[in-house]
């Protein structure tokens, strides 16, 4: 008998983790809404409660849904474990806090995400943990800065929100010579487009409220990896009840199934638009790694197997009105603080991934107030690109 070749990423969204979920001849995976789990055998009770036997006790520690919607990450990114959390930013909590002790150290880069960028600014330091945010675009530096001991390296690639472009192979390996744990922030990518652990990485991470999920309808956040970290990130957040919803883990799982096709669809449209407003006479730059003159060029087409769904443009009228002037403009976009969407969604950092930031703190992490963020749908490009032309024709 032939041996069943590995499936590919678009069949593996569809059905990986889900065989042994079925029941009673079902096609989809069930939502199951139980807080606890029943057992008549204390003994079998105990060995579940240990973790020497598989099944589920209490809903704030493991639920069925929950499981299969982690199971399937874990499949597409190739981890040995995975676990999940309520929403991206709990995920994020969860392994910082889970992870990290007093007197340790974290070397990142500026331009994480607002949320993740005020846990080190702000919470890191309240529990004596020293965080240093590297340029983000100096390699050496950041090596430098690992070299001097590290415990925790956390990388962000594409960046939120000015794209930039991190080599993960080259700055894994110099955490690994440090004996730091490394933690890839994957959500710009997805496991489409970028394998952050076959770079080296130890944990990667996503907010599965935006591509994964893809519908803008359920919040999630999920890790995977080496099982020895995943189990201490489960164990924080088990008990700081940070837990995915089973109803929330259900939309997610079914938003994955066209994880690989929406994806495909977003890397062509945003390349499209980003070639479009780099030669458009209102703009002032476009950050998009599949743009030849983008500074991570070279990097992403080594380490990305396509170039994502996210872009952003600054306005040469360098103004936060000038912003809103456009976006009041856009048809086909939501202008919200979202992103991932079937739907395209535009907005500026202010009102989106910084919101938390003041505006020195944005113009100290290089964030321009003339910036748009722009998650590109899976809208015809010709409509996506003619609205952006019309929007942008207001400007005077």
């Amino acid at each position: 008998m032939k041996q069943r070749p590995t499936p590919g990423m678009g069949t593996s969204s569809v059905w990986a983790g889900e065989e042994k979920s079925l029941i009673q001849n079902a096609t989809q995976v069930p939502v199951v809404h139980s807080v606890s789990f029943g057992y008549k055998d204390v003994d079998q009770w105990l060995d579940v409660a240990l973790g020497k036997q598989k099944g589920h006790i209490y809903g704030r520690n493991t639920n069925p849904t929950v499981e299969v919607f982690e199971n399937k990450i874990c499949r597409l990114e190739k981890g040995q474990a995975a676990t999940s959390a309520s929403t991206g930013m709990g995920i994020i909590s969860s392994i910082l806090f889970g992870l990290l002790k007093p007197g340790q150290r974290v070397v990142s880069v500026k331009d994480t995400y607002g949320g993740t960028n005020k846990i080190f600014t702000e919470f890191l330091p309240r529990i004596h943990v020293e965080t240093v945010l590297c340029d983000t675009t100096d390699h050496e530096a950041i090596e430098t800065e690992i070299e001097k001991g590290c415990d925790l390296v956390y990388l962000e690639t594409p960046t939120n929100p000015t794209i930039k472009i991190l080599d993960l192979a080259r700055l894994a390996r110099a955490g690994k010579k440090a004996g730091g744990v490394v933690v890839v922030d994957n959500t710009f990518a997805t496991p489409i487009n970028q394998s952050p652990l076959a770079l080296g990485a130890d944990l990667v991470l996503h907010s599965a409220t935006k591509f994964l999920g893809g519908h803008a309808d359920a919040l999630g956040g999920v890790v995977c990896g080496r099982e020895d970290l995943v189990k201490q990130v489960y164990h924080y957040r088990e008990i700081n009840g940070a837990t995915l919803d089973p109803m929330s883990a259900y939309l997610l799982l079914r938003g994955m199934k066209t994880l690989a096709l929406r994806i495909e669809r977003q890397n062509q449209n945003a390349l499209q638009i980003a070639r479009f407003l780099e030669s458009h006479p209102k703009i002032e730059k476009v950050f998009y790694p599949g743009l030849s003159s983008h500074p991570g060029h070279e990097i992403a087409k080594k380490q990305m197997k396509g170039f994502g769904g996210m872009l952003s443009f600054t306005l040469k009228q360098d103004s936060f009105k000038a912003v809103g002037q456009v976006l009041a403009h856009l048809t086909y976009a939501h202008c919200a603080a979202n992103l991932g969407s079937v739907e395209t969604i535009a907005g500026p950092p202010a009102t989106t991934s910084h919101v938390e930031c003041t505006r020195e703190e944005r113009k100290a992490m290089g964030i321009p107030e003339s910036l748009i963020r722009y998650s590109t749908g899976i809208e015809d490009v010709e409509d996506l690109i003619g609205d952006l032309d019309l929007a942008l024709s207001t400007l005077g």
